[in-house]
């Protein structure tokens, strides 16, 4: 494989750092670790505080603040999307006044529009990954850029954006090395951001209905949900233990008997039950989105969303799971080599017409 150039393209708002703000955020730094590996040369655009040993240029470099005047239009957005907007805006014109002497690819893992708006302005090939469910920023730049070229996380995300683009499924993975295996015990575990969609509180309902303990972790991104369904439901066998790092996190989901996946969303992907099984330790969770393609039964139980008592049952079943199986299905099925070298392949296709010419 040739050494390329590459850009990444992250987001804007939380650092491609530890602990990770989220999913995104841990993809995107293992991404741009594995391939740096590898030997490429991999420039991360990103918020401020990522990783220096990742070779940032923040996204950042430009920052705006609006004039009074601005502000006080009555149209005005708000200042942070404006911020948001101003950084995308400023990396974009400068790779399209720079990027083709300085990468042979540029990879956007942000959610933002403008990268795929502007694609087709850069002398370089650009490729987006969607994260996400459709949103109507990203329709609408995708219905005026027929040339943008697109990857989706897993065959569910590719089919809900079937109607507005045709996207190469790449599954996500996760650095088996890394999460690695834990010896289980007695309880479970439940990771992620805190908020309602995520669905921790009914993690704590099933485990109640279980008979099983529960650690909760992950930061707190909606201070009303965690101070109303959580804290209220916390005691000795119901512990929140912060926002925490990747080690932390793989020593107590190592620890833990089977880990609840709880969205109330249709996950992309669902990177928690990846990780969860690169431990060994076995998932329950609601079968909504990706997760059906994630979870085979050899590595956990899939529960009727939305409900706990179904989710108990899957929290006990899963539970019961060998734990080399689990960690094995992982290995073959969720591992960042096998996502990366799809992704070196899809580099190497787009940056072959260029090295041609």
């Amino acid at each position: 494989m040739k050494r390329l150039r590459i850009c990444l393209i992250a987001s804007s708002r939380f650092p491609v750092a530890e602990p990770f703000a989220g999913g995104l955020e841990a993809h995107t730094h293992a991404l741009a670790h594995a391939l740096r590996a590898r030997g490429h040369q991999v420039t991360l655009f990103a918020a401020p505080g990522s990783d220096p040993r990742l070779a940032v240029d923040t996204l950042d470099v430009d920052p705006f603040e609006s004039s009074d005047t601005a502000r006080a239009d009555v149209g005005a957005s708000p200042a942070e999307w404006m911020q948001e907007h101003h950084a995308y805006l400023g990396l974009m014109l400068e790779l399209a006044r720079t990027g083709a002497s300085r990468f042979d690819v540029v990879h956007n893992n942000s959610l933002h529009h403008l990268p795929v708006a502007m694609s087709a302005t850069l002398g370089v090939p650009m490729v987006t990954t969607l994260h996400t469910p459709p949103t109507p920023w990203l329709e609408s730049a995708m219905q005026l850029t027929p040339s943008a070229r697109f990857v989706a996380v897993s065959d569910f995300t590719a089919r809900q954006w079937s109607e507005t683009t045709r996207a190469r499924v790449i599954l996500n993975g996760v650095d088996t090395e890394r999460w690695s295996p834990g010896p289980g015990g007695p309880g479970a575990v439940w990771i992620g951001r805190v908020v309602p969609e995520k669905g921790a509180h009914l993690a704590i309902e099933a485990a109640r209905i279980a008979g099983m303990p529960l650690d909760l972790a992950g930061p707190v991104h909606d201070l009303d949900y965690f101070e109303r369904r959580i804290r209220p439901r916390l005691d000795s066998r119901i512990r929140y233990l912060g926002h925490l790092s990747t080690r932390e996190l793989v020593q107590h989901v190592g620890r833990a008997a089977v880990t609840a996946v709880t969205p109330l969303w249709d996950e992309p992907y669902g990177l928690v039950a990846a990780e969860s099984m690169a431990c060994g330790t076995p998932v329950a969770a609601f079968e909504r989105g990706a997760l059906g393609e994630i979870v085979s039964p050899s590595s956990g139980r899939l529960a009727t969303p939305g409900d706990p008592d179904s989710l108990a049952r899957a929290l006990v079943a899963a539970a019961a799971l060998p734990r080399a199986g689990v960690r094995r299905h992982a290995e073959e099925h969720c591992s960042l080599d096998a996502m990366v070298d799809r992704y070196e392949l899809l580099y190497d296709e787009l940056a072959a017409p260029a090295r041609a010419a």
